[in-house]
């Protein structure tokens, strides 16, 4: 089998899949504006966007990996601590957005997403104040280069706390 087409078809599993897996971190979403603190709607969420990065790392689509990486490693905190505010909500709604258009634009045939990641970073700072605290670091070896990480995310290196999600260049 020609190797891009099965990457062509892996890509199409993807998008289907992705477009699941961000209605149902919606669906979350909706259930904690009306439950504050939903321990399942938290974990609901959590596992979507984990599960979709880890989608995305494994098809090298990097800018949708890294982004639904850092915006699950900025929830996760907050769900396990209960304190996932109401005024976290339009902020993460709004990075839920921008995930949804950047699924959008994905390359069917070749899974590149050519955008800036400005957006990116500016949603993701405006959520990380909101919960008041970091954007998650890139490793040491891509913040010396000052790019941004190319690494796959994997559990052992996001258990160790190492795991080089998305930084500001």
């Amino acid at each position: 089998m020609d190797s891009a087409l099965s990457f062509e078809g892996a890509l199409q599993d993807f998008l289907l899949d992705a477009q699941v897996l961000l209605s149902q971190s919606q669906e979350c979403l909706q259930h904690l504006e009306l439950i504050d603190n939903d321990a399942d709607a938290c974990g609901c969420l959590n596992t979507a966007l984990d599960t979709l990065a880890r989608r995305a790392t494994r098809l090298d689509l990097l800018e949708v990996a890294h982004y639904a990486t850092v915006l699950q490693q900025l929830l996760a905190p907050a769900c396990q601590q209960q304190r996932l505010q109401r005024e976290a909500l339009p902020a993460t709604d709004a990075c839920l957005t921008l995930l949804a258009w950047q699924l959008e634009l994905i390359d069917p045939r070749t899974g590149q997403l050519n955008l800036d990641t400005g957006e990116q970073i500016t949603l993701l700072n405006e959520l990380a104040s909101v919960l008041d605290q970091p954007l998650p670091q890139a490793c040491a070896a891509c913040d010396e280069r000052g790019s941004h990480c190319t690494h796959p995310h994997t559990a052992t290196t996001a258990a160790q706390g190492t795991h080089p999600a998305f930084h500001n260049n």
